[in-house]
């Protein structure tokens, strides 16, 4: 009796086990499934969100690339020159040249592969021909093209020259090379020179080679020169504009006695960021500036100078200097508005009003001629008044 209800009791365990186990694979399963279940609620919800971001986010793309075509469209009619937004695009020139063109013939045979990349630009007259030739001479015809303004409106006595031909000749009577720059040296024609020499006439060069020049400026950085003078030889109205020797260049002059006294603090002109108007070298950009800067009426631009350093595209005190290394001779000749013959005036600079001759004095040298100095001293006053 005993073994028998034993062995039931074992028989029933042995039917408890496989029960028990099955019980905890479904609790098993049923968990594996609630949480695949949540995992792919999850999924879909996170990708429905996604997918809404990634439509929202390629709208606002779409969006904001129609807004910059048409911003790129607008800028490209806006950014044109005026006069030519109805014009189709590949028809638009912006800029020119000095370059003549041929009247006949191939183009070809006459193109310059290698166009000059610097501009000579000279106020002349008869009576300095020869002085203008020496110097038109330093210039290379392959850097330089050569510009003349004749304000005695002689025109044809340099043809004998023989690079006269390929100058530009502009005539216009007794007018000076500012009033001939503004009108004739606008900065979208003489775009293609990376440099502008806008000389007088009454210089020597001897001393003075153009490309040596222009290597010196651009390596000091430059944007607005002069080759200093020789000090003997030149009639020097600032003492920066001396040369100094054993020296390349310098950007500053330094003067410790006496009124208006110059050292190393100094940042205004004439102590530094100062050229004279006789021989000033402009870059390409810093002309563009000094072009606006030109008033219509300028004569002598007397004044001008103490403020190209707005043009200098930077610190002026870094910008502007005197090239010693390549020095010219001021001859400080009478020319433009010195008067008819045998008639020279006294050629110091002009200052202040107090340098200026009296309208008496202007009567009784030229009585038919208006004294050109003494409107370019008023002239002065106006910028010193900016």
């Amino acid at each position: 009796m005993v073994l028998h209800c034993s062995i039931r009791l074992q028989s029933t365990r042995r039917k408890r086990v496989p029960m028990l186990s099955d019980s905890k694979s479904r609790s098993c399963l049923y968990t594996l499934f609630i949480i695949a279940s949540l995992f792919c609620g999850a999924y879909f919800i996170s990708s429905t969100v996604i997918a809404k971001e990634y439509k929202d986010r390629l709208i606002r793309l779409g969006a904001s690339e129609t807004m910059r075509n048409k911003d790129s469209m607008r800028c490209k009619d806006d950014c044109r020159p005026s006069g030519s937004e109805h014009l189709p695009k590949g028809i638009v020139v912006e800029t020119s040249n000095l370059e003549m063109q041929p009247l006949w013939g191939p183009i070809k045979n006459y193109k310059n592969t290698t166009p000059a990349m610097n501009l000579l630009a000279l106020a002349v007259g008869i009576k300095q021909k020869e002085i203008v030739n020496r110097l038109v001479q330093k210039f290379p015809s392959k850097d330089f093209v050569v510009m003349l303004f004749h304000y005695d409106g002689v025109v044809d006595d340099w043809k004998n020259f023989t690079w006269s031909e390929r100058a530009i000749h502009v005539s216009a009577v007794n007018q000076t090379k500012w009033w001939f720059a503004k009108r004739f040296l606008h900065p979208d024609i003489v775009a293609e020179y990376g440099y502008i020499f806008l000389w007088d006439e009454d210089l020597g060069v001897e001393n003075f080679d153009p490309n040596r020049y222009l290597s010196i400026v651009q390596g000091e950085g430059l944007e607005i020169s002069q080759p200093a003078l020789d000090p003997v030889k030149s009639a020097v109205h600032q003492p920066i504009t001396a040369r100094r020797k054993r020296s390349k260049l310098h950007r500053r002059m330094y003067k410790f006695k006496g009124s208006g006294r110059c050292d190393e603090n100094s940042t205004a002109p004439p102590c530094v960021g100062w050229v004279e108007m006789m021989a000033p070298v402009f870059s390409r950009i810093a002309w563009r500036c000094v072009w606006h800067m030109i008033q219509n009426d300028l004569i002598h631009a007397w004044g001008l100078d103490m403020l190209l350093g707005y043009c200098a595209q930077g610190d002026r005190t870094q910008k502007v200097g005197v090239v010693d290394a390549e020095y010219i001779v001021h001859l400080g000749l009478p020319t433009l508005g010195a008067g008819l013959k045998n008639q020279v005036h006294d050629h110091k600079p002009v200052h202040s009003a107090k340098d200026l001759p009296s309208a008496g004095a202007v009567a009784s040298h030229e009585p038919h001629v208006v004294d050109s100095r003494f409107e370019g001293g008023l002239r002065m006053m106006c910028f010193k008044r900016m």
